[in-house]
Formats: structure tokens, sequence, C-alpha cells
């Protein structure tokens, strides 16, 4: 891509008159040498010009003659020449290509005259000096900056005048710190100042740099001393921003050098500095010290400190050997100062800091060490080594911040620990081995790889230190610890959050193996292949194909760049792999793969771009051909990007690249995917784009060659072009699809775009293939409910061919206006949008204003013939506006006198949000007709009012939803009475049902309004809820439009001392407007009103801070101040709404907050937030109703700020403080304090610990290790560690009495968020230690979930290794032996403990291995809790769970021989258990009971199903597993059963088709007999899932008991079930299903049962009613995976087992579900393709999955061919024909709702159709093609009953004419006023004339037979 180089502004030399004419008189020099009177003659020109860039010519000129000049020509005339190039130098702006010519003019005086020059210069620089103006300070400091700044005269002059430079600066800085202070709330003016105050800050210390011999102990301190003050200020003052201190922390360190030198007394000054300590400044001069010691105090902010070390390894030198010891101490005590800001670093930006500054002074450590010549100290070695102290706290801090929020963080961490590494490599003790550079004998190293690699990889942190290792230490190092480590990776690439992280450490793996295995090894490419090739390609091949997306976007592509030699490798690996499975998670399969490596292998140039090596040698175009329809949309689009994506833009476009596009479009234009839209458009795009491209390269070839094939390529060209766009044209039907309207669209405007569609004649000329008809369609996308279709069709329609829109008729345009018009009175709200759009249509037109005469000849409109474009739409948008705006005014003087009539007949939003989108069509600041938009404006701001005035009593109700008046105001009651009266049923109280007919008024305009009901003037239906949208969507467009004059229009606006800023709209109408919105904002209770109000506050206070008026911009600071005063004194009379969240109160403070410029000071929201949270925080003094408002507001006003995006990382400092609010909020007694309060704890939660991105609540992905939480929040360790041992002292439930603290949840829940990291450290003072014993008491409790969740909690507060002594330490606990004193809450708390962190431990990568730990022994010694012996079936149920957790099949705690003995001892108790007990009196009873059976059951299953091998119990198995399926509990079954059915799944395709060896034909026949007898519905669902699973792999026998079932007894049963229990959705998939398989093997049985047979019928209509549009989406999943498995069996049997009408009813229902909206089922359905005999279907699809929309086609035409297979064609036409006409049967009652089709009641949320997917003239149209191709097979012997086609014939020929009488019975442009009935109407037409011209052929075809 090429970027265009930003140009300097040039300005000419300004200077005021009275100066240039002296200037130009001092250059009149007569008599003087010639060279010099050249010169002035030059000069003199120079300045009397205006043109700045001929100004430089002469001063580049000047320049030259100065060069020429010599000593003789010196005097006066001389001097002043060099003046004037000095004045000019110092008068032009600093970027200003005018001050670089004067200087290098300057520069050009011979060595002999420089004194002059610079006498000259130094002049001119005092004057400057010398000002009084505070405004020339910038430009006098840019000036300074610019004398140093490789300008050598330049330099001299600022030495010589090197006091009064650091007088004036030292001067400036004072003056800017004095303003600082009266800026507050002006935050452009603050940004400015601080700017400034940056740029003399950095010219001070350019000053001191390139003076240093000037500047010593001796130098005077007045000037230096008073810099140093306001550099200490600048540092100390935290109103800066961080910019300006830390250039202050570098300016202080650079003085401190620059007076003392760079001895060992510097680095002592800055040590002290650093410490805050005064005695070590005892070195420095008296006035240096004195000024030093206000830097040490104890009240410094923190950030001094780091701003401060910044300094001083920024300004001193580390290079080489250190001055002295005190540079050695310094050298350490850096890293040690910004350890230390770890926990008391709030803000991000700091961290950032204190980040970037680790990473400097690990790079100043390298440089110390790095220098040959010199020996580091053996001291400073030791620190600096791999394992020291200070490695281990640095890595610490490495640990705790590599996951932070900003990417600048987490990147200057992984700096920090690559030079870290670096740091131990220099450090390595001098009797090493140099030589030996193995990283696996460097303990530190291998160590800390191995920590690296076990680290859960869902830390981002954790891929940047392993690609530092492998920079550094080589791939095969990590290769020879994780050989798997590939595989891992490419893994983790579905992650999208991972993948880029993933893949840049793949980069560097594979680049460094492939660079050691080449230097190694000459044969090294097969094993490199071997590593990483074929991993990926097994990854592409059996990956779903969703999850392999950045595969091709991050590593694919670096993999190729790497060696391109592989993309061979990879197509031999790819041919002759398995083709791909079916079904709906199934994988690419090797053709995907292949697409996909050929596709990003050719977007890189690794293909020749040449015709024939891709399409003919690397792959057939068939195989492509597969791929363009494949099923998979990755497949798809891999196939689309490998046509389209060339690495060369210019790369002709093949005829074969362009029939592949043709093959590909039709059948995907429909995609519900927006991402694979998105891709389609942008490939699509690429495709394009060279073909212009190269079309130019070959039409410039074409006329220096004329080369034939290069015509032949531009006539390809334009043929496919125009296909193109004819064929996007044609789809845009009536009644397509949202997705294809879109896709159609986007693809039609980039062809615009690229090619444009004008009707000159051209290379393509694509507007001849504009038709009026395809026009038309455009325009009726404008119709559509979709916003994207409506902009996409508006912004096509202004690029087509005028002739073919039309719209420039004045009938068509005045047809449009008024359907405008009415949509803009609609009640439903997407019309009003319509609206918009069509008058953004109309505003285009030269001649619209006569139509709006025409439309209301009232107007006042002047029409001006010939008037430029701009004008022309200006004039237009101008008389739009005034037209909408006299409409609007009519109808709310009618709204004032009637609300409800206006709800009903003309809600007001519509007018409004037109007003807004025409204001938002035009270019604001230029507009000509000011004094016109000056009025317009004010009476736009005026109506506002007024319909707010009108419409805000409902909003701001107590209860707008159900207008039930309860507000106490009687203003607002009075309002509101009037309208309850004017609503007030008459003749029922059903308010919300019952709708109210309003009477017809008499003499009523009726013109504007939507039509009555019916002729005999029956009034309009009304509700509450159309009032209640009328009134909130009215404030949400009057807020836009308001919002949107202020944000766009040019302000009026006038300063002290500045002239009048002339605008469109003033201050004082801004204002009044921001009063308007601080009403709605703090009165309205309806959330759609507030929450739409906020939006046009937020373009209002965006405007504030920009504009130029002063006093806007200190309104949000009041307005702000103002509020908070109202919230702090709010009590229940006050009209701030408590309930609602505080309503519209947040959102008016979030607007004000985040006007604030993120780089500022951020003071209005560090102010805000004190104040709030101080208010959220409980008080001892308040306790009262009035203090408890104040604190409810507080709380939601904080949700809203950190829920905030904008405020970004700027609240995060303030999340510790919001959550003892939060958590404090749950002691209080008052409800509304408590709601907020957790409203406000699950925001901080989220904020915390991000968005939840996943399933599991506790998943990884949303925790911290604890070091990371106390780190970032470190003033949550003592809140939380008090608040706990608080709660924790409630908790004991010795007493029998059930305490539960307010906050103990709270706690647990932030504790339990948190987990532990192996590389945590033990030495940081945040130690998680505390807690332990506290969470531990928290077990006790009497309440189950705190006791669960106290479990859950522990696990982050012990390390995998203390884990075994933990567990054990809590066995030891337990009592070992029943008494009577035992608490079992306590018991059952600690079980809970052992049993998380056992979970925890086997889940843990670096657990230790097994050893004696004890626990064996100790558990043992309890058994009794798992026996009888125990009455609490709880604590029973729980310690079985311990016991599962130990001898399950996962890696246990224990040893081997203890969990073989602990197995023994569990099956023992098992087998003794309740369990397995014939008496079933003895089974238990009590709370428990159903826990404690689900526990012993889980370990039978163990034993049984999932591991038997491991119990040894093989004897026992068949016991276990009967007595599981016989149990009465159904939780016991429906457990045994999903464990029956995980296995079987788990076994499928393992094995042959036979039964499962640990299944006995008892534990079948039981199965059966549960299927007949089961009542419970979820186990019997359960049971004929698992028989299905054994059905299909063998005959089943079905038993009850000893009777052997028959097959019509079977199915029967099954077909029983599926019809009584539709309702349950499992049950009926399983029946279903179940029966299918009967029927299919029925089949293909030699042996049928008859009455089994005779079921056919019956299961054909069960299925076919399952795949109705409205079933659930799983059953018809399961409906299209039986029709699937059913396609070669029943479907294309040539024998027609099921009869032609069944069989053809089971078609139909295929093509229903490959239509169905769901992509699920589509796809599902489409499947059939892979299953149906082969010969069936052409060669290139036999037996591949295709998208939806080709297998409906395929289909189709498959079932053309089975009509001519079964010898059926004239039934099979006849059948399908009846599909083409349609459900309708031709009846009388078709006609009546045709009738009725204009009286339709319209809803105000009208729900439509539920498929949005489906296009029933397309698939009509589709029927029609096979049919007709069809109608040629007729023969001899396929007779069609000629007499059905003649009553056929008749019928449709009646529903032709009455659906055309319907048509023309539509009003102007239906498809705008009634789009359904006009849709519903035109299918119905079309599908008739489809009909008809079909039976005519079916009669031409009779009469020649």
């Amino acid at each position: 891509m090429v970027v265009k180089k930003k140009t300097t502004k040039v300005e000419a030399v300004a200077l005021d008159e009275e100066k240039l004419c002296q200037l130009i008189a001092s250059l009149s020099v007569d008599g003087g040498a010639d060279g010099v009177t050249h010169l002035a003659q030059t000069l003199q020109t120079c300045l009397q010009l205006t043109d700045a860039v001929q100004q430089i010519q002469l001063i580049q000129k000047a320049g030259s003659q100065l060069e020429a000049l010599s000593e003789e020509d010196a005097g006066e005339g001389l001097d002043a020449c060099l003046n004037a190039v000095s004045l000019i130098y110092t008068s032009v702006q600093a970027k200003n290509p005018l001050r670089r010519a004067a200087a290098s003019a300057l520069s050009s005086v011979p060595e002999c005259l420089q004194g002059r020059a610079v006498d000259s210069l130094s002049s001119c620089l005092s004057d400057c000096l010398s000002t009084p103006c505070s405004e020339q300070h910038p430009h006098t400091v840019d000036t300074i900056a610019a004398c140093l700044d490789g300008f050598h005269l330049g330099e001299r002059c600022i030495n010589k005048l090197l006091l009064q430079v650091l007088k004036f600066i030292c001067e400036v800085l004072h003056e800017y710190l004095q303003q600082n202070s009266g800026l507050a709330g002006r935050h452009i003016a603050q940004a400015q100042l601080m700017q400034s105050c940056l740029a003399a800050v950095k010219t001070s210390m350019l000053v001191l740099q390139r003076s240093q011999g000037a500047v010593g102990a001796a130098a005077p301190p007045e000037p230096l001393g008073g810099l140093l003050s306001c550099y200490i200020h600048i540092l100390t003052d935290e109103e800066f921003i961080q910019a300006v201190q830390s250039t202050a922390g570098m300016a202080v360190v650079l003085l401190i050098r620059s007076v003392m030198g760079a001895g060992d007394e510097v680095a002592s000054v800055v040590s002290s500095l650093l410490r805050g300590s005064a005695p070590g400044l005892d070195s420095a001069p008296r006035w240096l010290r004195l000024r030093c010691e206000t830097l040490c105090t104890s009240g410094r902010p923190p950030g001094v400190a780091l701003y401060l070390s910044h300094g001083a390894l920024a300004m001193l030198g580390w290079k080489g050997s250190l001055p002295g010891p005190q540079w050695e101490e310094l050298l350490l005590l850096v890293p040690e100062t910004l350890l230390g800001l770890d926990v008391s670093v709030k803000e991000s930006s700091t961290a950032m800091v204190v980040a970037r500054v680790l990473t400097l002074w690990s790079g100043a450590a390298l440089d110390c060490l790095q220098e040959k010549s010199v020996l580091c100290p053996p001291s400073l070695q030791v620190a600096l080594r791999g394992g020291s102290k200070l490695q281990r706290h640095l890595l610490e801090h490495i640990y705790s911040h590599w996951e932070h929020p900003l990417d600048g963080v987490r990147h200057q961490t992984r700096s920090l620990f690559h030079n870290l590494l670096l740091l131990h490599q220099c450090t390595k003790p001098a009797d090493s081995d140099p030589a030996d550079s193995d990283p696996a004998s460097d303990p530190y190293v291998a160590e800390l790889t191995r920590s690296l690699l076990g680290l859960e990889w869902h830390m981002r942190g954790k891929y940047g230190s392993l690609g530092c290792l492998v920079e550094l230490y080589g791939a095969e190092h990590l290769l020879a610890v994780q050989p798997r480590l590939p595989s891992l990776l490419l893994d983790l690439m579905g992650d999208q959050t991972l993948a880029p992280y993933a893949s840049d450490l793949l980069e560097r793996l594979f680049v460094s193996h492939k660079a050691q295995l080449a230097a190694r090894e000459s044969d090294w490419m097969e094993l490199w292949h071997r590593t990483w090739v074929n991993p990926l390609l097994d990854v592409l091949c059996h990956t779903r194909p969703d999850q392999t997306t950045y595969i091709l976007d991050y590593f694919l592509p670096k993999l190729l760049r790497c060696s391109p030699s592989s993309l061979a490798h990879m197509v031999r690996a790819l041919q002759g792999a398995p083709p791909c499975r079916t079904g709906p998670s199934s994988s690419r399969g090797a053709l995907g793969a292949l697409m996909t490596c050929l596709r990003a292998a050719r977007a890189q140039g690794v293909v020749a771009a040449s015709e024939e090596s891709l399409w003919g040698g690397l792959i057939p175009l068939s195989l492509l051909q597969q791929a363009l329809i494949h099923k998979h949309d990755q497949v798809r689009m891999d196939a689309l990007g490998l046509v389209c994506e060339s690495h060369r833009s210019t790369e002709v476009v093949t005829s074969q690249e362009m029939d592949l596009i043709r093959h590909f479009l039709p059948p995907n234009l429909n995609s519900q995917s927006p991402g694979v839209r998105q891709q389609t458009v942008s490939l699509m795009k690429k495709l394009l784009c060279r073909v212009k491209d190269s079309s130019q390269l070959l039409q410039k070839r074409l006329v220096q060659e004329r080369r034939a094939e290069d015509q032949r390529s531009l006539d390809q060209y334009r043929a496919f072009l125009r296909w193109l766009s004819g064929n996007l044209l044609e789809v845009l039907l009536p009644g397509a699809s949202f997705s294809k309207c879109l896709l159609s669209l986007s693809l039609l405007n980039l062809l615009s775009q690229l090619f444009s569609f004008t009707a000159e004649p051209g290379l393509f000329a694509l507007g001849e293939v504009v038709t009026p008809a395809h026009a038309q369609n455009v325009l009726d996308c404008v119709a559509s409910n979709f916003l994207e279709v409506k902009q996409l069709a508006t912004s096509l329609l202004s690029q087509l061919p005028a002739s073919a829109v039309g719209l420039q008729v004045p009938e068509t345009m005045l047809s449009v206006l008024r359907a405008a018009l009415d949509l803009s009175t609609s009640t439903k709200p997407y019309d009003s949008v319509t609206a918009a759009h069509l008058l953004h249509l109309l505003l285009q037109q030269p001649d619209l204003i006569p139509v709006l005469l025409r439309c209301d000849p009232g107007l006042d409109l002047q029409i001006r013939p010939e008037a430029s474009r701009s004008l022309i739409l200006e004039l237009n948008a101008l008389a739009v506006i005034r037209l909408l705006l006299r409409r609007l005014q009519t109808e709310l003087s009618g709204a004032e006198a009637s609300l409800l009539q206006a709800a009903a007949s003309f809600p007001l939003y519509g007018r409004v949000h037109c007003i807004t989108a025409v204001l938002q069509r035009l270019n604001t600041e230029c507009l000509s007709q000011t004094e016109q938009w000056t009025g317009l404006v004010s009476e736009l701001i005026a109506v506002c009012y007024r319909m707010s005035d009108v419409v805000s009593p409902v909003v701001q109700s107590s209860s707008p939803e159900g207008l039930i008046p309860m507000d106490t105001d009687s203003e607002t009651t009075g309002g509101l009475q009037r309208i309850l009266q004017e609503i007030q049923p008459r003749d029922s109280n059903d308010f919300f049902n019952s709708a109210r007919e309003l009477e017809k008024p008499e003499g009523a305009d009726q013109s504007h309004r939507t039509p009555p009901l019916n002729a005999d003037g029956e009034g309009y239906r009304v509700t509450a809820q159309m009032v209640l949208v009328c009134c909130w969507r009215s404030m949400k467009e009057v807020a836009m439009l308001l919002g949107q004059l202020c944000q766009t229009l040019p302000l009026h606006y006038s300063n002290e001392n500045e002239p009048t800023h002339p605008g469109l709209i003033t201050e004082q109408q801004v204002e009044g407007v921001g009063l308007y919105f601080r009403q709605q904002l703090l009165q309205s209770r309806h959330r759609g009103a507030f929450e739409l109000a906020y939006v046009g506050f937020v373009r209002l206070t965006d405007m504030l801070c920009r504009s130029g008026s002063r006093n806007l911009q200190q309104l949000p600071s009041r307005w702000l101040s103002e509020v908070l005063e109202e919230v702090k004194s709010s009590d229940p009379t006050s009209k701030l709404c408590a309930t609602r969240r505080s309503a519209g109160i947040p959102f008016y403070i979030q607007a004000l907050l985040s006007s604030e410029p993120k780089a500022s000071s951020c003071s209005l929201l560090k102010a805000t937030m004190r104040q709030l949270i101080a208010l959220a925080s409980p008080a001892a003094d308040r306790s009262t109703d009035a203090s408890t408002v104040p604190q409810v507001h507080a709380l939601n006003i904080l949700r809203a700020l950190y829920r905030d995006t904008r405020l970004g990382e700027n609240i995060i400092p303030f999340v510790s403080e919001g959550m003892e609010a939060a958590v404090l909020g749950f002691t209080s007694p008052v409800w509304a304090v408590r709601n907020s309060s957790t409203l406000l704890f699950s925001t901080l939660i989220t904020r915390i610990f991000g968005v939840k991105r996943g399933k599991d609540e506790h998943s990884k992905k949303n925790r911290m290790t604890g070091r990371e939480f106390f780190t970032r929040f470190p003033a949550l360790y003592p809140f939380l560690l008090s608040q706990l041992e608080e709660a924790a002292a409630t908790v004991e439930s010795d007493s029998g009495h059930v305490t539960l603290h307010p906050s103990l949840f709270l706690l647990l829940l932030v504790l339990s968020r948190l987990y532990p990291s192996p590389m945590d450290g033990s030495s940081s003072p945040l130690g998680l230690a505390p807690f332990r014993p506290l969470i531990m008491r928290c077990s006790r409790s009497a309440v189950y979930r705190t006791r669960e969740m106290a479990a859950r909690a522990l696990v982050p507060f012990v390390l995998v290794t203390q884990i075994p002594s933990t567990v054990r330490t809590l066995l030891q606990e337990l009592p070992p032996e029943p008494g009577p004193n035992i608490q079992q809450n306590h018991i059952h708390g600690t079980l809970l403990q052992v049993l998380f962190l056992l979970r925890s431990f086997q889940a843990d990568s670096h657990r230790p291995l097994p050893a004696g730990s004890g626990i064996g022994e100790a558990l043992r010694q309890r058994m009794w809790l798992a026996s009888r012996l125990n009455s609490c079936l709880v604590t029973r149920g729980a310690f079985l769970d311990v016991m599962m957790c130990l001898c399950g099949s996962k890696a246990s705690i224990l040893e081997d021989s203890e969990v073989r003995a602990l197995r023994q001892t569990t099956l023992s108790i098992l087998m003794a258990s309740e369990l397995l007990t014939s008496d079933s009196s003895s089974a238990p009873l009590g709370p428990g009971s159903t826990q404690y059976l689900l526990s012993l059951a889980q370990v039978g299953l163990s034993a049984s199903v999932d591991c038997p091998d491991l119990w040894r119990g093989g004897e026992q198995r068949q016991q276990l597993l009967d007595s599981l399926l016989r149990s009465p509990l159904y939780e016991v079954r429906e457990l045994t059963l999903e464990g029956i059915l995980r296995k079987l799944h788990e076994e499928e395709g393992d094995e042959a088709k036979r039964r499962p060896l640990w299944l006995s034909e008892t534990t079948v026949a039981d199965l059966t007999k549960m299927a007949v007898h089961e009542r419970h519905q979820q186990c019997l669902a359960k049971v004929l899932q698992v028989l299905c699973v054994l059905g299909s792999t063998g005959e089943l026998w079905w038993k009850d008991g000893a009777k052997t079932l028959s097959q019509e007894e079977v199915l029967i049963h099954l077909l029983t079930l599926a019809e009584n229990f539709t309702h349950s959705v499992e049950l009926l998939c399983a029946a279903v299903t179940l029966a299918s398989q009967l029927v299919v093997a029925l089949v293909c049985s030699d042996h049928q049962d008859p009455g089994a047979v005779a079921r056919f019928a019956q299961w054909g209509a069960l299925v076919c009613s399952c795949s109705a549009e409205d079933q659930p989406v799983e059953v018809k999943l399961m409906v299209a995976k039986v029709l699937v498995t059913c396609s070669s069996t029943l479907m294309t049997n040539p024998q027609l087992p099921l009869g032609l009408a069944a069989t053809v009813s089971l078609w139909s229902s295929l093509f229903t579900l490959l239509q169905d909206e769901d992509q699920e089922v589509r796809d599902a359905a489409s499947d059939f393709t892979c299953c149906v005999p082969a010969h069936l279907l052409s060669s290139d699809v036999a037996g591949v999955s295709v998208c939806p929309p080709a297998a409906l086609d395929l289909g189709v035409g498959l079932l053309c061919g089975m009509f001519d297979l079964w010898g059926q064609l004239g039934a099979g036409l006849l059948a399908l024909t009846q599909w083409l006409m349609g459900e309708e049967d031709g009846s009388d009652e078709d006609e009546a709702e045709e009738a009725s089709c204009l009286d339709e009641e319209d809803f105000l949320f009208e729900k439509g159709e539920l498929n949005l997917w489906a296009e029933p003239l397309q698939w009509v149209q589709l029927l029609h093609r096979h049919l007709r191709s069809l109608l040629a097979r007729l023969g001899q012997n396929q007779a069609v009953d000629l007499d059905q086609v003649g009553r056929l014939q008749t019928q449709t020929q009646a529903k032709l004419l009455a659906s055309q009488q319907a048509l023309d019975c539509l009003p102007a442009l239906p498809q705008f006023c009634c789009a359904a009935a006009h849709a519903r109407l035109t299918l119905r037409r079309r599908r008739s004339e489809l009909v008809l011209d079909l039976l005519h052929g079916v009669q031409a075809a009779g009469s020649e037979l």
C-alpha cells in the first residue's frame, strides 16, 4: 500500500507593517560592495513577496550570495542583511521550511564573517527573549530548540545568551505553573498548556546538554535553582500528565549531572533522591541541596521515585566501567525502587511507565556487563545472575504483569524477560566452559523452561517468554523438553485470543529449528516436515473448519514463507487422504485442507501464476468445482480465495477462473453467516481489482502490440462483468432473503465503485445491463426491514443510470415523495427509516422543489434553475426540512390536543427522524444560505422542546410502562390524568388487552394518516403500548436531532479580546439544549427514553470540549458539580429517580466524564470518583432514608462508570475502593442499598476478571493468579483479609444456629476466582497464607452453599506441592470413629475441601510424583464415614466422592499399591450398600439420600462401565450394572444410562459391527424391557438412545421379560411413544430415530413382518410432521439425519417400498429442511448427497458434501430422475406441479383473504415470517426449471391424466386472476406501504404463471402423443 506523504504547510513571513517597512528600508544599501548590494536586493524582494515558496527560493539564493562574500564586504549593509535573515529565522513557525532555509543561509556565511552572523542572530533572539507577550512564549521556546537542532551558529548563539535563555525558560515555566491552576474544566486549554510545558522542559534539557562546559559547580544558582524548583513542582504536582512529569524527572537528573559532573557524588545524590533521604546530599552545592531536600519528604507522590529512576537511567552514562561503588549501588537501587512501586501503583498508565523503566534498567545493566575491556565487579555479577534474589523478584514482577490488560505492559514485560536471560548469560561463573552452550546443562535455564512449559496455555505471557528461550537457546531445547509442542500450539489456534501468540511462537520455533537442522544435517527436510508440516495437515484434515480459521490467517503463510518447497510435500500428503466425513461437526477433510494450503501458497506467491501450472498441474478443475460448493463454509472460502487471490494485482484473470466464479456464485449468494459474506465480498473485491488493473495493462499492451489474445481477454472480461452485474440484479426479487440481498447489493456497490454503471459507452459499459425492472428491484430493497440492505440499496440507486431508475420523472418523484411522507407517519418504527432513505434519493434530484410545491403549495420555496451540485443539495435539503417541519408543527398541535390520536395516526417521531437524516447528508461547514438556516435551526429547537413537553409526562411517570400515576408532582399528575382519562376503555378495565376504538373526527383531514380499517369509518385501534412507544421514540428522535444540531452545525460564539466567530447555532442555544438533556436524563423513568437521550447528550458533550467558546468548555465541570450536589442532598422527596438503577442519572454523569480527553490528567474523573466512593461507602452517621438515597445513587452511578469502556484504564485505580463499597453495602439493612451493591459487585467482577469467555463459570480464562490480583489491586489485600476474619468469626455451627454473614458469599466468590501459579514466589508481602485458616474455618458453616464456596476458594491458596500435606491435615481433623458430639457440617466442609484440592491436583501439570503422604492411612482409619455407622447421608456421599476421586482413572495422589487396596475397600462398601440390597425398605430416606445414592452409582459406573479393569471386579460387573439399571431412583437409572451411552459413543468406530463385550444379553434384555415399561421421560429417552446405538451395531432382539416382541409390536410401541410425547424433544427424537432404524432394517430384510410393513405409512407421516417449520431445531436435526440415513434404502429404492405418495412426501420433507432457517439443519440435510447411490449422481458431485442450495438443486434433479426410474413420470409431474402451486387449494377463502389483505390490522410489533432464509420465489423457479426438463422426458408409455390437468389449469387461472386483481387494488408503490401483501400476491401470481406455462406444455405434449 502506498501511503501519501504528509505535506508540510508553508507560510510566508508575517511581520507587522511598521517593522517590515523599517527592515526593507535598512536593506537599501547605496555605494556598498556589489555582492552586498545584490544580497540586499534579493532580501528586499523576498520580504515584499507574499508567496511562501518564492520566498524560500529567494532565501536559498541569498544563502548562495552570502557564501560568496569575503571579509572585505563587512559593513553596515552586510549587518542589515544578516539582521534580516536572522529576523526571518526567528519570526516563522518551527516546522515552516522557511526557517530551515534561513538557517541554511546563515550557515553559508564564510567563517570570517560568522561572528557578525552570531551577533545578529543573538540580537534577534535576545529581542524574542525580552518580549513580555506570553502568547509568544511557545514560539520563542521552539526557536531556542531549533537553534540547537543541528544549527551550529544557533548553538553558539545560545551559549552566548546562556544565562538569559535559562532565565527566560525559568520564567516561562513559572508562568505555566501558575496558569495551570486556573484552567480547571477547560480540557482543551489544559492540553495545550501541557504540550507547551513539555516543550519548555525538553528545550531546557537541550540547553543544559549542549552547554555542559558552561554549566558546572561554579554556575550562578539563580536560573538553575529556579529551573530545578520548576522541575520539582512538576514532579510533585499530580495535575500534570505523565509525559511532562517523566521529562521533568529526566531534567532533574540532567541538571544535577551538569552541575556536579559524572563522578561518584552524582550517583550518591541521585540515590538519596530515590530513597527520599537527605543525608546523601551532602556532596551537592548548598543551593542544590536545599532544593533537593524538598523532594525527600515522606509525603511525596509515589511517582516521584519512578520518574527519577527513569531520569537516572536515561541521563547517566552506563556503558563501560562504572565510575565508583555509588554507581553500582545506584544500579541495584533502581530495580528495588521500581519493584516497591508494584504494590502502590494504581493507574495502568503508571504501570506502563514502570514496565518501560524496568526494561530500560535491564538494558543499562547489560551495557555495564557487555563491555569487554573492563571487568565487571563480582558483587554486581552475583546480584544480576539467574537465581539471585533480584532476579527472583524481577521474575515475580514479570509473572504478575504478563497478563496485564495493556499491550504495552505485556510487551515491556517480554523485553525485560529477554534481557534477564541475557544478563544470566553474561554473568555465568568464570569457571564455566564458554564452549558449553547446552541449555540443558544450565539448571537455571532448564528449570525455567520446564516451569514455563508446565503453565496453563491460556496465559498469554507464557508465549513471549518461550519465544525468548527459542531466540537465545534454539527450538531443539524446547522440543527436547516437550516433543508434542507443535501439536499443542496448533490445537490452540482455534481460540481467537490465543492464535496470534501461538502463531508467533510457532514461527520462532520452526524458523529456529530449520536453521539448527540445516547447520547440522544435509537431509534435514524430512525431519522438519515430520515435526511441523505433518501435524498441521493432521489438524486441517480432522478439526472443525471454524476452529482452523486462524491457522490460515496467522500460521500457514508464515510456514510457506519459511519453506516454499513444503507445498509440494503438502500436496503429495493430501492426495491419497480419505474424503471428508459427513455430519454438522465434521472436518473439512483432505479436499478442504488442500484448498487451504493452495490458497495460502498462491496468496504468498509460492505457486506460479501461469494459467496451466495451477489448474491443470496441481489439482484438476473438477476438484476445485467440488470445493466451491462444499458444505463447509471455510472450504468454500478457501477455494474462492485460491481463485481470487494473487500475489500480483495485474495478473490476468483466466477464462477458467471466471467459469469457476460462475459456478460458485449462484449457490453461495444466500449465505447466512456474516463472516462468509464478508469474506466473499473481500475476495471478490480482490478478483475485480485484478480485472480492473489487468484490463488497464491489457489495453496499454493492445495499443502497443495489438495481440489477439489481449483483445480476447478483454472481451471475456466484458462478458464476465456483464454476466455478474445482470445475475446480481436479477436475484433481487420480491421475497429474496436478507442475506442474499445484502451480499448481492454489496457486490453491486463494489462493481459500481470499480467500474461504474454509467450510461456512457466504455470498455465494459455495465450501465447497458441495467433495465428499469432491475432498478425497480433495487428500489424495492429500500423497503427491507434490515438497515444494512436499505443503506446499500440507496447507495446503489444513486450510482445506477438515471434513465433506468427514473427518479428524474416528476410523476415518479411525486409518488416516491408521497410514499416517504406517508411512511414518516407510520406507527412502525422501521418505516420512518425507509422514509429517510427515500428522501435521501430525492435530495439529489435537481427538479425536486417543483415537486415539493405540488405536494404542498403553501411552502415558500425558490427555484434556482442554474445551481451547482452542492447548492442543489443544500436547497433541496432546506426545502425538504421546511416541508417536514410544517407537517410536524401541524401534527404537534394535534398531539397537544390528543396524544392518543397522535399515537394512532401520526406518531411524531418519524418526521423528526427524517429531518435528522436529511441534516446528516449535508456538509454543514460550508452552507451558503446562512440566514435561512439560522432561522430554521431556531424553529427546529423550539419544535423539539414542544414535542418533549407533549410526551415527557409519560416517560417521566413513576410507571411509564403501565401509565399508572404515582407521582406527587401536581403538574405531572395532571398531565397523566388527562392522558389516562382519554385512554380509559369505556366498557372494560382490561386496559392492556382491550383496544379502544377512537371515533373518527368529523371533517378531519385524513390525507396524511393511515387508511381506516374499513369503508364504514371505523376508528383506529390504540393500546397503551402504542402510546408508550410513540412517546419514548419521540424523546429518542428529539435527542438525536438536538445532538445532531449541536455536533455538526458551526458555533456562533465570541471570547474576550477575540473577534466573533460566525455560525448557525449560538452559545445560548447550545446551553439550553444541555439543560434540556439534563432535565430528561435526571427525570425520565423509561429506559428507552433516557438511554437514547444519553446518545444525543454524548454528542453535545463531545462538541462542548472541542468548541472554541471558553464558556461552553467549562459547562461539563459545572454541570457535574451541580448534579453531584443534587445527588448528595437527595432524599425520598427528590425528583431524582431512586429506582430503575437511578434511571438516567448514571448516563448523565457518564456522558460528562467521558468527554474529558484521555490524554489529560483526568481531574474531573478523579474528583468525581472520590466523591462517589465516599457517598457509596456506609457511614455510622448515615442510617436514615435521607442518607440511603444518595448511597443508592452513588452505587448505581459507580456501576455505570465501571462498565463504561470509554473510560478505559483510567477507571482501574478506583476498582479497589469500588469493591470495598460493594462488599460493605451488603451489610446495609436497606434492601435498595444491598440490591445496588449486588449490581456493582457483578460489574466489578467482570471488570477485573474479564467478560465470561466460556460456559464454565470457573474457567481459568476468567481468573487470575493470586499474585497478579493482589499486585494489581493491593488495597484489596488487607480489606478482604479483615472482612474474611470478621465473617469467619460468625461461621461456627456448633450451637446449631445458622449465622450467615452478609458479605461472606461475596468474599468467597472473589477468592474462588483466583488460582495458584507455580511461578508465584513466596517472598511477596502479599502472601496468600493468612487467608488459608480463615477459609478453612468457613467450611464449618451450617449453610451448604457457603461450605461449597469455601472449598472452592481454598484451592488458590494451596500450592500444588503442598496439596498432599494439606489433604492429610484435613483428613486427620475428621473423627476416626463415631461419637455423640460429631459436627456433620464440619465433616462435610472438610470433605469438600479435600475433594476440590484433589481435583485441582489431578488437573495440574506440575503435580509431584506420588509419594508416601499418609493420606491412604488417614482414609482407612475413617472408613466408617462411608458405612452405615455414619447416619448423615450427605457426608457419606461426600466421602464416597473423595474415594471416587482417588480410585478413578485420573492421576492419583497415592501410590499404585495404596490405590489398589483402596479400590477393593471401596468396592466392598459398594456391594454392602443400600444400592445393591434387594430389600426396598432399607433404602435410605431423608436429606441427602439422592445425593448419596448418586455417589454410590458413580462408583458403580466406574467399576462396571468406565474402567472395570482397574477395579478388577469382573465377576461383580454384571451384578452392579443390573442393580443400577433396576434402581427405584430415577436419578440413578438416568446416570447409569448416561454412562452407558457415553461409553458406547467412545467405542463407536473402534470395533466391528457387533455388540460390545461388556454388555451382556441380560443387560440388553433389561434395556429393552425398560424401553417398554419405563415411566420417567428422561430415562425413557436415554434408554431409546442407547438402543439406537446398539441397533446400529447389529440386529436388536426386543424382550419383555421372557416374551420376545415382534417387529410390528416394537414399531407400534415406538410410533405411539413419538405421537404421545411430542412435547418432549429428547424422547421424540430418540423414538423416531429408533423407529426409522427398524423401518430401514425391515426394508433391507428378507423376512418382513407384514403388520410392520403396514405401519410404514404412519411412520412416513410422523417423519413429515416432524420436519415442519415450527418444530424445535433438535427435532428437525433428527429428521434430517433420519432422511439422510434413509436416502439410499427408501427414497432412491427402485422398488418404491413405501409407495409413491409416501416417498414423495419424504422428499418434500427433505427439501423443506434444506430451506430451513437454521444452518445446522440445512447442513445436516445436505449430507444426503453422500449417501445416495453414486450412479444416480454425476461423477463430480457423487459422494461429496455440498452446500444446501446446491444440494436442493441436485435433490430436485435427482427426484425427477427417480420418477423416470420408477416409471412414474406422469404421476411425478402432477405431484411436483402441486408443489409448484403451493399449499392453497384454490377455494373461495383465498379470494376473501386477498380482498382483506388491504384491511390487515397493523400490529405495532409484527412478528413477520419465521424463516428469513427461505426464498419461495427462487424455489418455485427452481421447481419450474426441473419440471420443464421432466416434461421433455414424457414418452408414450408415461401418459398424464389430461382431465386432472384441465382441472388444475382452471384453478390456476382463477388464482392468477384473483392475484392480479388484488395487486391492481394496491396503492402506488405498494412495496413500501403494504410490503407483506405485495410480496405475498407477487409470489402467488408468479406461481400461477409458472403452473400455467407448465400445464400448457403438458397439454401440448399430450396432444402430440
